[in-house]
């Protein structure tokens, strides 16, 4: 009897098992066909719940991979030099807009949407791109050919012609981000890039050479001035050593109101080039330090008044006239005449390299 029993309890279990079971797959049904249900028709395709969620995962599922790749691309970049870096950074931007454009295609084939549906729109979106949508195009585009270009690249220090200059931080789909030395961030138009005039201060990761002006008293010995300039370049940490191609001179290029103008030519490193503010001023406290040294002066400027003749009289007369008395002894002017000293200028154009 008492098997009967449980046999007979094991036989309602399992019928009210079935039943909820049952009732749990009319109501997954049930939900299947309420999500599956078109709540937006475009042309004769209608538009799921179903299809809107499996179209927001594809494009998160895009929005995570970009970010991975920026993650990856950029600890990459801090462990490679600035060559390799400058390549990753372009294989890392190609593949996000990859990514890019096939999640929005993908998106839209989820959605179901039938774009031969939207050829009446074709016209309309025609002439948005053609007028509102013009410098977006052009700005992303020039920034694909700047991305192959290969003329400026990640890490180059740039000058524009306006006088804009700052180091090349990222190349996006609309615009180029330059970092000045303050650290602000200029967004420049890659349009205004690729049609404009640039200077790359830092291509194919060479250094340039720069050109310090200063200027000494009338008067001054230039060998001194030459000894004085070249320890103040040496005395920059930053200063390149100096071999066949590179070497520190010391130009006299004018002849100014109240001194004698002098140009420091040297070759500092590439890290300095990039800073140019803080590179010139650590030139000019060196030049100072070094000229001070060498008890150098620095003019300020001035005029000699000179008068040419006083009643008539010109010359010691009119000396004589001025005094009321003749000077007895005559003031002989000699004037110093150095040797014939090493001419840097000269020098760079017999041993130079053609251009």
């Amino acid at each position: 009897m008492a098997e009967i029993l449980c046999q007979h309890s094991l036989v309602v279990a399992r019928c009210s098992l079935c039943q909820s079971i049952g009732r749990e797959d009319e109501g997954l049904g049930g939900l299947d066909e309420a999500v599956a249900q078109p709540i937006l028709n475009i042309g004769s395709t209608g538009i799921s719940l179903r299809s809107i969620i499996v179209a927001g995962a594809i494009l998160a599922a895009a929005a995570l991979a970009i970010w991975v790749i920026r993650r990856l691309t950029a600890r990459a970049q801090g462990k490679l030099g600035e060559g390799r870096a400058s390549t990753l950074y372009v294989a890392g931007q190609v593949a996000r807009y990859i990514i890019v454009f096939a999640a929005l295609a993908a998106a839209i084939s989820a959605l179901g949407v039938d774009l031969s549906a939207l050829s009446l729109f074709a016209g309309a979106l025609g002439v948005g791109i053609g007028l509102g949508l013009q410098d977006v195009v052009k700005n992303f585009v020039c920034g694909l050919i700047l991305l192959f270009d290969g003329s400026i690249e990640v890490g180059d220090y740039v000058e524009l012609d306006d006088g804009t200059a700052g180091a090349v931080c990222a190349i996006g789909p609309r615009a180029t981000t330059l970092r000045t030395t303050d650290h602000v961030d200029v967004l420049v138009p890659n349009a205004d890039l690729l049609g404009g005039k640039l200077t790359n201060w830092t291509r194919d990761r060479a250094s340039r050479r720069i050109h310090v002006p200063f200027a000494v008293a009338y008067g001054t010995d230039k060998e001194t001035v030459k000894l004085a300039a070249i320890e103040a370049a040496r005395s920059v940490p930053f200063t390149l050593p100096e071999n066949d191609d590179r070497k520190t001179q010391v130009w006299l290029t004018g002849f100014g109101d109240s001194a004698l103008e002098f140009e420091l030519v040297v070759w500092p490193s590439l890290e300095a080039v990039k800073r140019p503010g803080s590179m010139m001023a650590a030139y000019c406290w060196a030049l100072d330090d070094a000229l001070r040294k060498h008890g150098i002066e620095i003019p300020f400027p001035q005029h000699d008044l000179r008068i040419r003749s006083y009643f008539g009289h010109e010359g010691q007369a009119g000396v004589e006239a001025v005094t009321g008395r003749g000077r007895k002894d005559a003031v002989t002017v000699k004037t110093a005449v150095s040797d014939a000293s090493a001419n840097d200028a000269a020098e760079d154009i017999i041993d130079g390299k053609p251009l």
